[in-house]
């Protein structure tokens, strides 16, 4: 994938960055191309290498049709759980790594279960802030408008997932509790001796 000056791009756990500049760089020796990113968030200048683009999943920022896919799948009832922590933690973080906001969307709405259930661990609670803030800060640049109007849609789509989420799981425990009909043995036939 390649890019111009003035691209609005995401690059994965940071946000959205603006290619600045692309220019050839020359170190120990080897001579390659780079891309001068500015993230927006922090005001700070990334360097990457052209030829590396997909191995750090930089990709554009998502379009305005895409915006609607993800506030459906922020509120789809549909929520990863993970009993284990260390497996729940290493899953997270290679979503965060992965650069697709969907995978985010999912960090997302997972995490923000577990809360509402116990406390998270710093890590993690520090991982939900930032899937949080990285959602709301890419969806707020492509839609223009402000990130508490970003952050109010996306904590009614987080509702309404914890609501579908909660209608699911009341209506399997309803269908499992039912009683079963049990089937009445067929009458015996009395044997008849002979």
């Amino acid at each position: 994938m390649t890019f111009q000056v003035g691209d609005k791009v995401i690059y994965p756990n940071h946000g959205l960055g603006i290619v600045e500049r692309i220019e050839d760089k020359t170190i120990l020796g080897t001579t390659c191309g780079f891309y001068h990113l500015r993230i927006v968030a922090n005001d700070t200048t990334v360097l990457v290498p052209l030829t590396n683009v997909d191995g750090v999943g930089l990709r554009r920022a998502i379009s305005d049709n895409e915006v609607e896919r993800l506030f459906n799948l922020l509120g789809d009832g549909k929520i990863d759980n993970h009993q284990n922590w260390k497996g729940r933690f290493k899953d997270n973080s290679d979503k965060m790594r992965s650069g697709s906001i969907y995978e985010v969307a999912d960090v997302l709405k997972s995490l923000t279960f577990l809360a509402k259930s116990k406390s998270l661990s710093f890590r993690e609670k520090r991982m939900l802030d930032r899937a949080k803030f990285l959602i709301i800060s890419e969806v707020s640049e492509v839609m223009r408008e402000t990130a508490a109007a970003i952050e109010g849609r996306v904590d009614h789509a987080l509702e309404r997932c914890f609501s579908q989420k909660a209608r699911t799981t009341a209506r399997a425990k309803v269908a499992k509790a039912a009683p079963r009909a049990v089937a009445s043995p067929a009458p015996r036939r009395a044997a008849r001796a002979s």
